[in-house]
């Protein structure tokens, strides 16, 4: 757990292997994995940033949930895709086909524990193709396993109101949003005093890209050696509490609709690969 965010009654890991195995409607009890990295965010944050705001986030809103619905948080991925920050210390990356490997098997063990809704919280923007991926193995194995790849900003959230209109379109890492979430989530890592400005160059192709974003695959280097790719000087910790408050909500209320959920189940015969079926253990064989 990162600075206590998950309600310890929704986290998963602190339930014995008999609690889980008595857990009623299984079927629709949504998991949710936090999914992040360890990787430079400049000079003024933590490498635990996408690893913490993902997490934290999604502790907040389970801690919203009615008492009905169903709901449990693993224990975050706390190393991801991120060889786009290879230039700088503190930064630790998996290779795409670890990654993904890594989610397959996690994946598996959530079905073979009984659980059919899988829910992707991903807080680094280097990996989404990976969720993406591990989520669409994942359904081709198994016809009844609902597994949902997001992002943590892909919800409802206020952050808009404090940005500027340059941040918005060319900010990418560790500017306003994420340092004004840090401030909130893990104020004792922050040093504002060592933030700088740093926005890449606009990509001048209209086509390509409407906004001036990169188009392009870029590392974090080729823009500077602060690591920054945004302004993250106008962040407050009163934002951030306001934008944790916002996202807390809408992922309360997406787990909410994933629980209520009913997806079409495929009957035919799954693409196989190992540890898919065998005995499982019952609280039964103890009496």
């Amino acid at each position: 757990m990162l600075h206590g965010y998950n309600p310890p009654h929704r986290y998963l890991p602190y339930l014995s292997w008999t609690e889980i195995a008595d857990l009623p409607d299984k079927e629709n009890t949504v998991i949710v994995l936090p999914t992040g990295a360890t990787e430079q965010h400049g000079p003024h944050l933590p490498c635990a940033v996408d690893t913490v705001i993902s997490a934290g986030v999604v502790g907040h809103a389970l801690a919203r949930l009615p008492a009905d619905v169903p709901a449990f948080a693993m224990a975050p991925i706390t190393y991801g895709k991120s060889e786009e920050h290879l230039h700088f210390p503190g930064t630790v990356t998996l290779s795409g086909e670890t990654l993904l490997a890594t989610m397959n098997e996690v994946g598996e063990s959530v079905y073979r524990a009984g659980f059919r809704k899988l829910l992707f919280v991903n807080g680094h923007g280097g990996q989404p193709q990976v969720m993406e991926m591990c989520a669409r193995e994942l359904r081709l194995r198994h016809g009844d396993f609902i597994v949902v790849p997001s992002f943590t900003w892909r919800v409802p959230h206020v952050a808009g109101k404090f940005l500027s209109d340059k941040e918005k379109r060319l900010a990418m890492h560790a500017g306003h949003g994420e340092t004004a979430l840090m401030l909130a989530l893990a104020p004792d890592t922050v040093h504002m005093e060592r933030a700088v400005v740093n926005y890449p160059p606009v990509f001048d192709s209209p086509l390509l890209s409407p906004d001036g974003r990169p188009a392009c695959a870029w590392s974090a280097r080729d823009f500077g050696p602060s690591g920054i790719i945004g302004d993250p000087l106008p962040a407050t910790a009163e934002q951030g509490h306001a934008i944790l408050d916002s996202l807390a909500v809408s992922w309360a209320a997406a787990i909410t609709e994933l629980h209520k959920l009913q997806w079409a189940p495929r009957a035919e015969p799954t693409w196989g690969r190992a540890h898919h079926t065998g005995h499982i253990e019952h609280p039964s064989a103890l009496a």
